[in-house]
């Protein structure tokens, strides 16, 4: 191995590590690793493909590369991920955003368009990831995100100051037991839907560093669900929505019956751009008894 260490050099080394080891895009993983370590663009990775690295720099490499092998995610490791075209800060208290997410984004910009200074609730906040870029994408609107967690919230207030998000607030609530004041035009939402029997079948670097209640509701998957069918019209405007990530297999369909069943008739599930269910918007066109 030289002893001066390219650029070139880590990527060529590492893809051949990280295959060995079994992970399924070993050249994605150190083009992260060394995105974050140069604070540059992946693009600007292969322009500095040249350049040495200084031994604080191997350093650091090396750590991130034993934490990465025992299956820590790239997100937590670096301390940022990528969301809807923003960079995003990210740690071990929050879900690290998940590219099918973007998908209730549009959703949620598709529907609110024609609409004047929307104001939203986005509920289990998280990173803030979608209440601040709802934020950046509709400038006019007023987002209020909540979730139940301190340390969360200081990881949404966080990304809210560094992207500029001057039009969201943060509010520590439990929607299961409170409820925020006033009505909102539009509820978003990506809940804990994962049922807690399926939680040992998921991936390492999920279920071993991901916040569990950030994953799971300890139930059936459809907790949140309910509440929300529950207390929708007393949060959402009549003429409002009520827009919803949903999990994959029967969910979808079951989390649709739950607001059908609960009086709402305008009911329409989203395909993502596999063709899966992953979003349901719910139209509050009447007032439901």
């Amino acid at each position: 191995m030289p002893k001066l260490w390219r650029v070139i050099d880590l990527l060529n080394w590492a893809e051949s590590y990280f295959k060995e080891k079994g992970f399924e895009n070993p050249r994605g993983e150190i083009e992260w690793l060394l995105r974050a370590v140069l604070d540059c663009s992946r693009m600007d990775v292969y322009l500095r493909f040249e350049e040495p690295l200084s031994q604080s720099q191997l350093a650091t490499l090396r750590g991130w590369v034993k934490r990465r092998l025992a299956r820590e995610p790239l997100q937590y490791i670096t301390g940022f991920c990528d969301f809807y075209g923003r960079e995003f800060f990210v740690n071990k208290h929050v879900l690290i955003p998940r590219p099918e997410t973007e998908r209730l984004i549009d959703t949620v910009l598709e529907n609110l368009k024609g609409i004047d200074s929307p104001s939203i609730l986005d509920v289990g906040t998280g990173s803030g990831c979608i209440a601040t870029t709802l934020g950046l994408e509709i400038p006019s609107s007023t987002i209020l995100g909540v979730d139940v967690s301190s340390d969360v919230l200081q990881v949404a207030n966080e990304n809210k100051e560094n992207l500029g998000a001057e039009n969201v607030s943060f509010e520590e609530i439990n929607i299961l037991k409170q409820l925020p004041e006033g009505q909102f035009d539009l509820l978003v939402s990506n809940p804990p839907y994962v049922p807690e029997g399926e939680m040992d079948g998921l991936m390492k670097d999920v279920k071993d560093f991901e916040p569990t209640n950030a994953l799971t509701d300890e139930n059936d998957g459809l907790t949140f669900y309910h509440r929300f069918a529950q207390v929708g019209n007393d949060l959402v405007k009549t003429g409002g929505w009520i827009i919803l990530e949903v999990g994959l297999g029967d969910h979808p369909n079951n989390v649709k019956d739950i607001f059908m069943e609960s009086g709402y008739s305008d009911t329409e599930l989203i395909k993502d751009y596999n063709g899966d269910d992953r979003v349901l918007v719910v139209s509050l066109k009447i007032v439901v008894p």
